[in-house]
């Protein structure tokens, strides 16, 4: 290849994961092949199943760099329940195309090391919130922690899909905010 559309990417499996970002945002993940990924990339259609093999490897890939920017964004919430609870919505809303793929788990390589420890990393940052909480007589953490994810990753998925009433607002971390409060408060 020549010109342009050159081989020569800084890093092209980074390139080839923001082509595939960039697709499903456009299209949705079903619609997302591996020869449109080459050509957004300005690649060989060869460039792509060189570096994931297959579509589900891309989608692992991707999976595991949205759980891991899923544990960062939880993290930085500091162990707060509520904030982490906020970010787990502003991630979904700010990585939609990550998110897609992450909890659609036919569509990657669920049992592979990276995405299992990526998945653990995220839930642990989730699970610190609900261990600050103060404790409460018969309090089961690890109901309170599927209580907690149920709760945002529905209203996410909720508010992604435009399912949500109007009278919510326009903000999604703001109407996460109210939704949340009532998980423990």
């Amino acid at each position: 290849m020549t010109g342009t559309r050159g081989y020569h990417h800084g890093d092209l499996r980074r390139a080839l994961l923001a082509a595939a970002v960039e697709a499903i945002e456009e299209s949705g993940v079903t619609a997302l092949s591996l020869r449109d990924l080459a050509r957004r990339a300005g690649v060989s259609h060869a460039a792509p199943a060189h570096h994931f093999g297959d579509k589900a490897g891309l989608l692992t890939a991707l999976a595991v760099e949205g759980f891991d920017l899923l544990a960062a964004r939880l993290h930085g919430a500091g162990g707060d329940l509520l904030e982490a609870g906020v970010a787990y919505v502003d991630f979904a809303v700010g990585h939609r195309a990550h998110f897609e793929v992450m909890f659609r788990p036919e569509l990657y390589r669920v049992h592979d090391a990276e995405v299992r420890a990526a998945r653990e990393r995220a839930g642990a940052a989730l699970n610190s919130g609900v261990a600050a909480l103060p404790a409460r007589p018969g309090a089961d953490p690890g109901q309170d922690a599927l209580a907690a994810w149920s709760i945002v990753h529905g209203f996410a998925t909720l508010w992604l899909s435009g399912a949500l009433p109007e009278r919510v607002g326009g903000d999604p971390r703001e109407a996460a905010r109210v939704v949340i409060r009532r998980l423990f408060w």
